[in-house]
This record gives structure tokens, C-alpha cells and sequence, in this order.
């Protein structure tokens, strides 16, 4: 190995070890679909390799926080010397308007896609207004 390959391996080392904190708290933004009807939205985030357990969906002052951490699968006997790829940690966050009744979210998550339902309130529904004649 010359010297010029040595002191680059060195200092990517030592920018990695600077930026090793920082580096973790890196979101990255998951794709989201959002589909609106009469009943309400219905939300779609892509968040692969994320489980269950390392899922949390959150309302608070009017907002929904998605927060999630990918799990990057390692074979036990592999003996790591080196990694550049760290598991992804997603983040959103959205702004709810009143009119959706953040009590009654149905959350799923499936192949790495997280469905939310979040339904209108009753009173924020269309209704359809019936006209007599006289």
C-alpha cells in the first residue's frame, strides 16, 4: 500500500469517527403516498426493513410524526472490519387539520409499507342536504 492510499484511508477514517454521532441522526425521508376521500385520508410510507418494534407513529398538537429505524441484517458469523452502510432511520412529519379525528388512526405495516387510515370527523363529513318543495 503507498503512502498516498494510506493517508486517505486514515483520514476517511478519522472524518468517519468525527461525523459517527452525527451520521446516526441522518433521517431519511420516506416516499409517501396520500390518497383524500368523503371518509377521510389514507396515508402509504414506504419504510423498508423497518419491523414493528422499531416503528413510532405519534399525534400531538395537531401533527403526525412517523419515526422509524431500519434493521440491516448481519449473517452471525461474519466477522465486520468494515462498513459504510448503516441502518436508515426515517422520519416525517405532517400537519393534521382538525377536521380528521386523530383519535381513531388504524395503523398497518406490511412489507415495509405503512398504512395509515385516518378517518374525518363526523361532524366534518359532506352530507347531502335534502331539498323539499312546498
Amino acid at each position: 500500500m503507498n503512502d498516498a492510499m494510506q493517508i486517505a484511508k486514515q483520514d476517511n477514517g478519522e472524518v468517519g469517527r468525527r461525523n459517527q454521532d452525527s451520521a446516526r441522526r441522518v433521517s431519511i425521508t420516506p416516499a409517501v403516498d396520500i390518497v383524500e376521500d368523503s371518509h377521510g385520508i389514507t396515508l402509504w410510507a414506504d419504510l423498508p426493513g423497518v419491523p414493528r418494534d422499531r416503528l413510532d407513529v405519534n399525534v400531538h398538537d395537531g401533527r403526525l410524526y412517523i419515526e422509524a429505524q431500519a434493521v440491516v441484517p448481519t449473517p452471525g458469523d461474519l466477522r465486520l472490519h468494515h462498513a459504510e452502510i448503516r441502518a436508515p432511520y426515517f422520519a416525517r412529519a405532517f400537519t393534521l387539520s382538525e377536521h380528521f379525528d386523530t383519535s381513531r388512526i388504524d395503523a398497518n405495516l406490511q412489507g415495509g409499507v405503512l398504512k395509515l387510515s385516518i378517518p374525518r370527523r363526523e361532524e366534518a363529513r359532506p352530507r347531502r342536504i335534502e331539498v323539499r318543495a312546498e
